[in-house]
């Protein structure tokens, strides 16, 4: 504090210093207008007046927050199935995404599997071709790991539109989430098959109509990859791959395949549909960036973002996500001025590594239309790029991979909307 009533300042136009957060001096000095508790004990409510419902077999959120629901949902024309929703990221907290809103990309539909029928083949170029069930896979040790999943194509209309679009955060940067994770470690299924000494690539494919498949190197495979049965302590859900999906941490979304019923052992890529059709970084000399896997450095302020609105000057919390598929999120910056000046944000669980970082900064807010924007450094040293400098390295029809600063222009009346930096 520096009058023993205001922390110091940090930055420009009312962003707070860090340690705001670790004094837990924020109620003391905001001045905002709490009202006292009454000594005498208000009256009862209706709800406390009679027995509340019964249990239930399986739980469900209160009535009050059914209007949190993936948002952005839209199938592809003439299909069923294909396409894609996404995760409310503006009406969640933490870094766990409920399996209920964790965003869906289909490109068949989802299929409704009979776990007693499911199997995984994995063969090509092994020393012994394995075929296992459901049940053989229950038996082997598992391990549970917290890591983030983002679609390659999130936040890629920002890319593409001339003018900003008109959405929310969820819906220009949903297409991610982050769960626990439950299953076996790849490597164990593949030392027991034997790679030959050729083999330098896993084929995976699903069991969905699609029979959607890519190439993943087999570095990885025998690395972090999960065969996972489990998400945030549940078998996993029918739209997240039930009852088997690959887990590339990391890696773009659309590699971690889900339904997965086949991995074949090769010596090359498969250079599948999946992965030259789509899923590939077309680039502004006409030539295209193949087998871009690992998801860039990236960074979104969730809350003020539009539908959250700002009631007047005064004190509020900035949060907001970061990730990164190079590694932990080593800092992450905050400007309040549309980027003329920064302040270092506090993260909640720094050196979480391939996992979603929750970070957040103490502003006071004057009143006057601004800018706000968050710019994060993973521990490679990568750095958010601004819009001008990603669109330069990579022209104006690249769409996926894209990983900009993202500003949220706040007006005089408190409200938030897409503004490009």
């Amino acid at each position: 504090m520096t009058d023993g009533t205001r922390p110091p300042p940090a930055a420009g136009n009312g962003l707070l210093d860090r340690r705001l957060f670790l004094t837990g001096g924020a109620a003391a000095l905001a001045g905002l207008g709490i009202a006292q508790a009454r000594a005498a004990e208000a009256p009862r409510q209706p709800w406390a007046r009679v027995p509340g419902a019964p249990m239930s077999g399986y739980g469900s959120r209160s009535r009050f927050e059914e209007h949190v629901q993936r948002v952005g949902i839209g199938a592809q024309p003439g299909t069923s199935g294909s396409g894609a929703s996404r995760t409310p990221l503006e009406h969640l907290e933490g870094t766990i995404t409920p399996n209920g809103l964790g965003f869906e990309r289909h490109h068949s539909g989802v299929p409704d599997i009979d776990p007693e029928r499911h199997e995984l083949l994995i063969h090509g170029r092994v020393r012994r071709p394995l075929r296992f069930s459901m049940a053989a896979l229950a038996r082997y040790p598992l391990v549970t790991r917290t890591y983030f999943l983002e679609c390659s194509g999130n936040s890629g209309v920002l890319a593409t539109a001339p003018e900003p679009p008109d959405r929310g955060c969820g819906e220009l940067h949903g297409l991610i989430s982050a769960s626990e994770y439950t299953g076996i470690p790849l490597a164990a299924l593949l030392d027991e098959a034997g790679p030959l000494k050729d083999a330098a690539w896993v084929v995976a494919e699903g069991d969905d109509a699609a029979r959607m498949s890519r190439s993943v190197p087999l570095v990885k495979a025998l690395d972090d990859a999960m065969l996972v049965l489990y998400q945030n302590g549940e078998r996993l859900r029918p739209e997240h791959g039930y009852p088997l999906r690959l887990l590339l941490p990391g890696y773009e979304g659309n590699m971690s395949v889900k339904w997965l019923r086949r991995l074949d052992i090769t010596a090359q890529p498969a250079m599948s549909r999946d992965e030259t059709s789509k899923y590939s970084d077309l680039q502004a000399d006409g030539s295209a960036l193949l087998f871009t896997f690992p998801m860039a450095v990236k960074s979104v302020i969730t809350s003020p973002s539009p539908g959250l609105d700002l009631h007047g000057p005064g004190l509020y919390q900035i949060s907001g996500l970061a990730w990164s598929g190079h590694g932990a999120i080593r800092s992450v910056q905050v400007s309040a001025d549309g980027g003329r000046s920064w302040a270092a944000a506090q993260l909640d669980s720094p050196g979480s590594a391939l996992g979603l970082t929750r970070f957040r900064a103490a502003w006071r807010w004057n009143g006057a239309p601004t800018r706000l924007l968050s710019r994060a450094t993973d521990h490679s040293g990568a750095t958010q790029p601004d819009r001008a400098d990603w669109l330069a390295r990579h022209g104006g029809s690249a769409f996926y991979h894209y990983n900009a600063i993202q500003a949220w222009g706040i007006d005089a009346d408190g409200r938030a909307r897409n503004v490009y930096a």
